[in-house]
């Protein structure tokens, strides 16, 4: 809290000091969510516009973290129902990022081919599942922070995830078994 104060009193620092802790783990959120790191950064730049513009609201019932997550759901919503997101596959994101495939298999290939598949299987969940999953599992946020941050009760989440889990199951099976 000693932070958003300092913020509050228009110290410059202290914002910047918000953006490095909080940017990274939402920019994450905004890739996972929107599927290519051009809008991501759009989104992640209007939370924190939004976030600056209205701390004077934020009253610490919930965490920072789960107020800034908030708002970036949030923005990706208005994001998606302004226009329609190019959806570029999380798969073509991850290779773009990894470069080249070698041609011999290693370990690490093995890893970032697992991790590629995990991106890919989760994007083909429902949304209200894909978020919760991304939420808890990504972002290691507890069921109440996600409950305010998507504004659901509780069990909500609940239910979201067990169902949301159950599916990951069932389109990972080759890898559980």
């Amino acid at each position: 809290m000693e932070l958003v104060r300092r913020v509050r009193r228009g110290d410059d620092a202290a914002f910047r000091r918000v953006v490095d802790i909080h940017g990274p783990r939402l920019y994450l959120l905004a890739v996972s969510m929107l599927g290519n790191r051009h809008d991501a950064e759009d989104v992640v730049q209007e939370t924190f516009v939004g976030a600056f513009r209205g701390l004077g609201g934020f009253q610490g019932r919930a965490s920072l973290t789960t107020w800034l997550t908030r708002i970036l759901i949030n923005n990706v919503v208005k994001l998606r129902r302004s226009k329609r997101v190019r959806k570029t596959s999380l798969i073509d994101e991850a290779d773009e990022s990894l470069g080249a495939a070698s041609a011999g298999r290693t370990t690490e290939t093995s890893r970032a081919d697992m991790r590629m598949d995990m991106a890919a299987t989760i994007s083909r969940l429902p949304e209200d599942h894909r978020v919760v999953i991304l939420l808890r599992e990504m972002q290691g946020m507890t069921y109440d922070e996600i409950a305010v941050a998507l504004a659901v009760p509780r069990g909500t989440v609940e239910s979201r995830l067990f169902r949301a889990r159950r599916k990951l199951r069932q389109l990972l099976g080759d890898y559980l078994t």
